[in-house]
């Protein structure tokens, strides 16, 4: 895969995750809060639904792109790392900013939906970019990320009772 090519891919991963995010944020209620679309869109506005809509679109895209990265061993490793750094990067930022300025206006929050989305794909962009490819498991990332897709769905019905999974307008936890 040429390098300039791999900066369309992200820059279309990018484009995908970021429509496909806003539409999962309110797809639940504009389809009458039916069961089967809950575990993979947005059914409050807890930072752990506001994850899953960085989630669903990049792993989906992920496997898309991962046709046309065949001869990248280290494709799904690297996809690994950027969805993780992508969602770790929510929380992050949203309760940081929420500690220092104590609230967070919608427009901060969507902001750091898209501020995760680009630090995901500029990180695995210079990661695909790179000429050597390092050594990992391909089956295991998949394996991961199959974990964090699952927990996604279990914890949309059953959601544990800790604050990223509690809906700050409601005070509410899951559906």
């Amino acid at each position: 895969m040429k390098k300039r090519s791999i900066g369309l891919w992200q820059l279309m991963g990018f484009a995908v995750a970021s429509f496909g995010g806003t539409i999962l944020h309110f797809l639940y209620d504009w389809l009458g809060k039916v069961v089967w679309i809950a575990p993979f869109s947005g059914v409050n506005e807890s930072t752990w639904e506001h994850m899953k809509l960085l989630f669903w679109p990049t792993f989906l895209f992920a496997i898309l792109q991962s046709f046309f990265f065949y001869d990248r061993r280290d494709f799904w490793c690297i996809k690994l790392r950027g969805i993780i750094l992508g969602l770790i990067m929510i929380p992050i930022i949203f309760y940081t900013y929420n500690g220092v300025i104590g609230h967070s206006p919608d427009w901060i929050n969507i902001a750091i939906f898209f501020i995760s989305l680009i630090i995901s794909y500029a990180y695995e962009m210079r990661e695909l970019k790179k000429e050597t490819v390092r050594n990992c498991s391909p089956k295991l990332a998949l394996i991961i990320l199959s974990i964090i897709a699952v927990l996604f769905v279990v914890f949309t019905f059953f959601t544990p009772q800790i604050n990223i999974f509690k809906d700050p307008l409601t005070l509410t936890y899951g559906i």
